[in-house]
């Protein structure tokens, strides 16, 4: 598939952050670990899923110390609403002890430390390292991967390739909101069965061939359904670090 110049990968990530200035993972957290444990548990499963999860259990258990003292029999009672609740249980406490016994309680901010914990790859590795500590990483899920082969902005046969095509063409100042917004459009406009692309901000710019139109049967449902209304950035119902609200710009992702 043909991919696109460096020129109009610069003017879609213009218009995804004139879109939405602050973009931010949609996952709910306390500090660094809650986020750690919060995008384990998203694993195949929605943020929505995670967020309905988490309030109690992170109002018992918000430290390496509590979470591991918790034991995965308790954990398990928290989450069992989320798809392998069981395995990231498992993988929670012994990470949570990892993180007592060799990192003093801290989450590291390193891919290598990260990845050396129980349940971590380099998706949430990237994540926690772009979400906790700013640096400029990029996470490629689904919705990343879609969009990147969908559009002509990054194509690529592997999550890796897709991350270390992007990595290239993104320009430096875009990097850290990157991922973010790459999510906030394919969850929202470039989704996988039915993409809004009437509503999309890149569509001149995009490279897919088979560009829906406000015509097509599927579309044009959707658009008489008051809950599709939305900018073709959407910045979806939001809370901050602690639970606080933000702007309505402010995009949250996963």
């Amino acid at each position: 598939m043909a991919a696109m110049t460096r020129a109009a990968a610069a003017e879609a990530f213009r218009r995804f952050q004139d879109a939405a200035p602050d973009p931010r993972t949609e996952l709910h957290y306390k500090n660094h670990f809650t986020l750690l444990v919060a995008v384990v548990l998203s694993a195949q499963a929605t943020d929505a899923g995670v967020n309905k999860a988490t309030p109690a259990l992170f109002a018992v258990a918000d430290t390496p110390a509590k979470m591991a003292e918790l034991g995965e029999e308790r954990l398990g009672s928290y989450i069992r609403t989320i798809g392998l609740w069981r395995a990231k249980a498992k993988n929670i406490i012994a990470l949570s002890k990892a993180l007592v016994l060799e990192h003093g309680g801290e989450v590291p901010s390193t891919r290598e430390e990260l990845e050396k914990l129980p349940g971590v790859g380099r998706k949430t590795a990237n994540v926690v390292l772009n979400a906790a500590f700013g640096q400029p990483t990029l996470a490629v899920d689904t919705h990343v991967f879609r969009v990147a082969n969908r559009s002509g902005l990054a194509p690529g046969k592997t999550p890796i390739a897709v991350e270390e095509r992007l990595m290239k063409i993104v320009p430096t100042k875009y990097l850290h909101g990157a991922h973010h917004w790459l999510i906030l459009h394919g969850r929202y406009v470039c989704k996988a069965r039915a993409p809004d692309c009437p509503k999309c901000v890149i569509a001149d710019l995009c490279l897919f061939k088979d560009k829906r139109t406000a015509k097509d049967p599927e579309n044009a449902a959707a658009n008489r359904r008051p809950e599709s209304r939305r900018a073709s950035m959407p910045a979806p119902p939001t809370s901050g670090k602690a639970g606080k609200s933000r702007a309505a710009k402010t995009g949250r992702t996963a």
